[in-house]
């Protein structure tokens, strides 16, 4: 059985969750004038975004470099495999002229 963990990603999510609900709460409850609270709220939810932001785009970056190492891996196993296969039909065709020769 695999056992799968918390991944990274969901870690740094989860963690953002909390901070958002948690800075959320105390800014409700913080005594201040409501537009000294909506100001708040709005410059952390302006963090939320652009952190959350920044957070899909280095998981697209890892994403496509992990798909062009995949890539690279399948082309170069993929001509090996080519290799052998016409080496095996070499061997073959020597065989075949052995046995129709003897």
């Amino acid at each position: 059985m695999k056992d799968e963990g918390i991944g990274p990603g969901s870690l740094l999510l989860s963690f953002l969750l909390g901070g958002v609900v948690g800075a959320g709460l105390a800014l409700l409850v913080a005594p201040q004038s409501g537009e000294q609270t909506r100001r708040k709220i709005k410059e952390l939810t302006d963090d939320v975004r652009e952190r959350t932001n920044e957070y899909i785009n280095e998981a697209k970056d890892k994403m496509s470099s992990v798909t062009d190492e995949g890539k690279g891996y399948y082309e170069e196993k993929k001509s090996m495999i080519q290799a052998a296969i016409e080496a095996g039909k070499e061997a073959y065709e020597k065989e075949k002229e052995k046995l129709a020769k003897g």
